[in-house]
C-alpha cells in the first residue's frame, strides 16, 4: 500500500508539472501587483521574502500595478506529502494512519490574500487540515498602512489586527514564518515548545508598526485568548493550552540594510504574558517571559546565485506558580532556550537547497514534559532536543510574468530529511522501548501548489 501510494503521489505531481507554466506564488499578489513571484519570493515561492516582498507587506498587501485593482483577492494552496520516518510508529503515525510510510493531504488553504481598499489589505487563510480532519481559521493579518515625511525622512505606519504572534512579522527568522516552510504532520515531535509559538488561532490581537527610513522597524501591541466557544468555532480548541489572563504586551524592533545587493537585518522581539494553566480559574496565574533575538543576511546582487543566512535565539522565562499549586509542574522558576539556524543557497531562483540546525534545552520538569505517549514526551523530564534538516527543492516556475499562466498557478516539490541527534531529552532508549533518538528520523517529501 505505501508503494502504491508513493507512486500515486508522483504521478500527481507529474501532472502538475504538465498543466503549470510561468507561475507565481499567492498568485493573488501577482495579480494584483503584475510582478514575477521571484520579486517577492526568494526561489520564486513563499514565505522566504526578498526586500521586495517585505516591503509589499509592510505598506498592507496594497501595492498595485492599477490593471485589476477590482479583482476579488482569492487565493488557494494544496500540500500534499509522503514520510517516512526510520522506525514504525507503533500506535500509528495519527488516528486513520498506519505505523509509516504514509501519504497524505497536509492541508488545503483558501486565502483572502490582497489589496482591500487604496491603504487596506489582507492576509486571510482558512484551512483544512488532511491529518486532523478540520477545518480551521490559520493565519490572518489585516492592515491598514500609510506613508509620510518627518523631518525629511521617510516613515512608513500602520495598524494590523491578527491572531498569532509574529504572524506581521516581516522577516523568516520569527515562529509563524521561520524554517521549516512545511514538516511532516505525521512525523514525531519534540514536547517543549515556548508560548510565543505555541498561540496561533487562539488569540487575537493588533499591533501598531513604524518602519523609519527604510532602516529602523518598531512594532508594539497586545493580544489576548479567544473565548472558548470562539475557539471551538474555529476547530483550534485545545484543553490544555493556557488561557491569557487579560492582555499580553508584544513588541517587535529591528534595523536594516539594503546595499549593493547584500541585505542585513538585527533584531529583536518578546511577549509578556500572564496565563491560567488548562483554563483553570481561581489557582492564581503563571507569567511566561518570551524574549528572541534574530538576524538576516541575504546576498541578492546575482539572481543567478543567491545566498542566506537566518540565526534566531529565543529564551523563555517561566514562573508556574498557579501550574506548581495545581500539580502541573514540578518546580516553580524554570526556563526554557531555543536556537535555529539555517543556510541556504538558490540557482537559477528555481533549485534550492537549505541546511538547518535546532536545539532546544531548559530546566528539566518531569510533569510538563513527560507524556503518556512514549514518543511524544520525555522519559526523564528533560526538554533537550536536537536536530538537522537538509532540504532539497525545486521551483519550475514563477521567474516571469508573461503569460496567461503566469498569475494563475505555482508549484514547488521538497524533499526534506530530519536527523535527530537527541529528542526530548536522550540519544539512547529515550523511551523506556529500546526507541533511540534516531529512530524518529524522517524523510519527508512534498508538493506545494498555489493557484
Amino acid at each position: 500500500m505505501a508503494t502504491k501510494n508513493a507512486i500515486l503521489f508522483f504521478v500527481c505531481l507529474s501532472i502538475l508539472l504538465l498543466l503549470s507554466s510561468h507561475a507565481n506564488a499567492l498568485p493573488s499578489f501577482a495579480r494584483q501587483t503584475g510582478y514575477a513571484c521571484s520579486a517577492c519570493h526568494v526561489q520564486s515561492f513563499g514565505p522566504n521574502l526578498t526586500s521586495v516582498g517585505r516591503n509589499f507587506k509592510l505598506n498592507g498587501y496594497t501595492q498595485t500595478d492599477g490593471k485589476n485593482n477590482n479583482l476579488i483577492p482569492l487565493s488557494g494552496m494544496i500540500r500534499g506529502s509522503y514520510t517516512h520516518t526510520q522506525h514504525d510508529q507503533p500506535d500509528g503515525a495519527a488516528p486513520r494512519f498506519g505505523k509509516n510510510d504514509n501519504g497524505t493531504i497536509d492541508e488545503a488553504s483558501v486565502f483572502l490574500g490582497g489589496r482591500l481598499t487604496s491603504k487596506v489589505g489582507a492576509f486571510v487563510q482558512g484551512t483544512y487540515d488532511g491529518v486532523e480532519n478540520i477545518g480551521v481559521l490559520d493565519n490572518t493579518d489585516i492592515r491598514f498602512a500609510d506613508h509620510t515625511d518627518v523631518a525629511g525622512q521617510k516613515v512608513v505606519f500602520g495598524l494590523t489586527a491578527n491572531n498569532n504572534p509574529t504572524v506581521t512579522d516581516l522577516w523568516n527568522t520569527t515562529p509563524t514564518w521561520g524554517f521549516p516552510w512545511s514538516s511532516s504532520p505525521l512525523a514525531p515531535t519534540q514536547s517543549a515548545a515556548n508560548l510565543i509559538e505555541s498561540l496561533g488561532s487562539q488569540v487575537i490581537g493588533a499591533t501598531a508598526y513604524m518602519m523609519l527610513n527604510d532602516f529602523l522597524y518598531v512594532e508594539a501591541g497586545g493580544y489576548t485568548s479567544l473565548a472558548k466557544n470562539a475557539q471551538k468555532g474555529i476547530s483550534v480548541f485545545d484543553a490544555e493550552q493556557p488561557r491569557i489572563n487579560g492582555g499580553a504586551p508584544y513588541w517587535r524592533v529591528a534595523l536594516q540594510k539594503d546595499w549593493s545587493g547584500h541585505y542585513g537585518a538585527v533584531g529583536a522581539y518578546g511577549m509578556h504574558a500572564d496565563v491560567n494553566p488548562q483554563r483553570i480559574l481561581g489557582a492564581g496565574t503563571d507569567q511566561y517571559d518570551d524574549f528572541g533575538f534574530d538576524l538576516t543576511y541575504q546576498y541578492l546582487a546575482n539572481p543567478v546565485h543567491i545566498y542566506e543566512f537566518t540565526a534566531t535565539y529565543l529564551r523563555e522565562n517561566r514562573n508556574l506558580n498557579a501550574s506548581s499549586a495545581l500539580g502541573l509542574a514540578d518546580r516553580v522558576k524554570s526556563n526554557l532556550d531555543t536556537v535555529r539556524i539555517r543556510a541556504g543557497y538558490t540557482f537559477q531562483q528555481t533549485y534550492g537547497l537549505n541546511l538547518f540546525y535546532n536545539q532546544t534545552t531548559g530546566t528539566s520538569d518531569t510533569v510538563i514534559f513527560s507524556s503518556g505517549d512514549p514518543i511524544s514526551g520525555s522519559r526523564t523530564g528533560n526538554p533537550l532536543s536536537q536536530a538537522f534538516i537538509a532540504e532539497a527543492s525545486f521551483t519550475p516556475f514563477g521567474k516571469t510574468n508573461n503569460s496567461v499562466m503566469s498569475t494563475f498557478v505555482n508549484l514547488r516539490i521538497a524533499a526534506q530529511y530530519v536527523h535527530n541527534f537527541k529528542f526530548n531529552g536522550s540519544v539512547h532508549n529515550y523511551d523506556g522501548l529500546g526507541r533511540n533518538a534516531v529512530n524518529n528520523d524522517t524523510f519527508y517529501l512534498n508538493g506545494w501548489l498555489a493557484f
